[in-house]
């Protein structure tokens, strides 16, 4: 037995002191080729100091070999040595053997300090010179994985398993090419990967986005049972329950979708966005106290999210709080940080407070954005008639008669402004 194979023995037992005995008298007898295999397994084990002393001895004696460069550098690279690293790749010339291999390690290098690009050239020259290694191919796909650009990593997870490779690395490819495709928005050839994935296999992150191509699809009950399934194993999974609470409301399962919100609010209380979700569900069950309780808070944290500014005052003006909704809305339209519907709260605020001049250029603020809904033309015309603005009422009748045909006291009322 070869003294690296005793030292290999030793590591295994646990026998740290006889391990180093026994790898020293390995550097001093075994065949070189033993060495190189020793390094190879000490590089897998984690022994990089040993694993490195080894090549560094073999490359003094084969200076041409390039491909003890490139197990240096992946060393080197370990242990943020980028310097050193480069230094190595850089005495590898296109016309070596191991040239391929350097790109490959570069483009790891490039990729640890977020150098996509400069990473994305080194692997599409690589598979320019080998294009049917799988290795190459796996790379490049993980590369665009991780820059997000699916689109190109798709191609190239689907060439690998179409060849047969279903997993490298220990990373499953029909696993990512569900998720690509789903990111992709490509939910229909998603889906069809992702159900071949037993959900106990799942890792959380393939289990979210299973779950949420389900939801796309509107396969509501799947994407119910999986985001529960993680909701259950790893409740700190922020991202779950915004779409387990909009699962759950679009099957009118408003008690279990505001309960899902309240638990995510439980673990994520600064997502105002969440605050908005949940009070939007407790409108749906008519509990307004507890929705004015989370649009407050949602506003407290974002107070330029005007859509908590918008739902608070539609509520303030659904309760004829005019007070509230005036001293809500008035200075966003000061700073002229506004919605059209703000104008349209205004001016049925200042409207019911007798405030007509105000209510008037509220109005008139908001009647461009609203031309096509019935539900601001008919009380705004009304509004402007009272006022005897025939001009702008004339134009509102038109607008509202085009939408609601059979309204007849709306129908003759524009016939009698026609002829006059």
């Amino acid at each position: 037995m070869s003294y690296a194979q005793t030292a290999l023995d030793q590591l295994e037992k646990g026998q740290l002191a006889e391990f180093k005995r026994q790898y020293a008298l390995a550097l001093r007898h075994d065949d070189d080729d033993t060495l190189f295999s020793l390094a190879e397994e000490l590089y897998s084990l984690g022994f990089l100091n040993q694993s490195r002393r080894i090549y560094e001895k073999l490359l003094t004696k084969y200076p041409e070999e390039d491909e003890l460069r490139t197990n240096l550098a992946d060393i080197a690279i370990d242990e943020d040595k980028d310097d050193e690293a480069l230094n190595y790749l850089n005495q590898v010339k296109p016309t070596s053997p191991a040239y391929v291999e350097s790109l490959m390690v570069a483009a790891d290098l490039y990729q640890t300090q977020e150098l996509f690009e400069v990473s994305e050239q080194k692997l599409l020259t690589a598979k320019k010179l080998a294009p049917d290694e799988p290795v190459i191919t796996f790379a490049l796909a993980e590369l665009y994985f991780t820059m997000r650009e699916f689109r190109k990593a798709i191609p190239l997870y689907l060439d690998l398993i179409t060849a047969g490779t279903t997993e490298m690395s220990k990373v499953n490819l029909v696993e990512r090419l569900g998720v690509a495709y789903a990111n992709a928005g490509r939910f229909e050839q998603a889906i069809g990967y992702l159900k071949q994935i037993h959900s106990g296999e799942m890792t959380p992150d393939v289990k979210f986005e299973t779950a949420f191509t389900y939801l796309q699809l509107k396969e509501r009950p799947a994407a119910i049972r999986l985001f529960t399934e993680l909701k259950e194993t790893d409740p700190n999974y922020t991202s779950l329950y915004p779409y387990l609470g909009q699962a759950l409301e679009a099957e009118n399962r408003l008690p279990e979708a505001l309960t899902a919100l309240q638990e995510g609010l439980g673990v994520d209380q600064y997502n105002e966005k969440l605050w908005l979700q949940a009070a939007h569900v407790a409108t749906r069950l008519d509990n307004e106290d507890l929705a004015e309780k989370y649009l407050k808070k949602g506003h407290e944290l974002d107070h330029d999210d005007l859509s908590a500014v918008i739902q608070l005052s539609n509520l303030y003006v659904k309760q004829e709080r005019w007070d509230d909704n005036r001293d809500l809305v008035q200075p966003y339209i000061q700073e002229q940080n506004t919605d059209p519907q703000l104008y349209w709260n205004l001016a049925v605020t200042a409207e019911h407070q007798e405030d007509f001049s105000a209510a008037r250029a509220d109005y008139d603020a908001a009647a461009p954005f609203f031309m096509d809904q019935p539900d601001f033309l008919k009380p705004a015309i009304y509004f402007y008639r009272e006022e005897g603005a025939r001009d702008q009422v004339l134009k509102l009748l038109k607008a509202y008669v085009q939408l609601v045909p059979d309204d007849e006291e709306m129908a003759l009322m524009l016939e009698s402004y026609q002829t006059e």
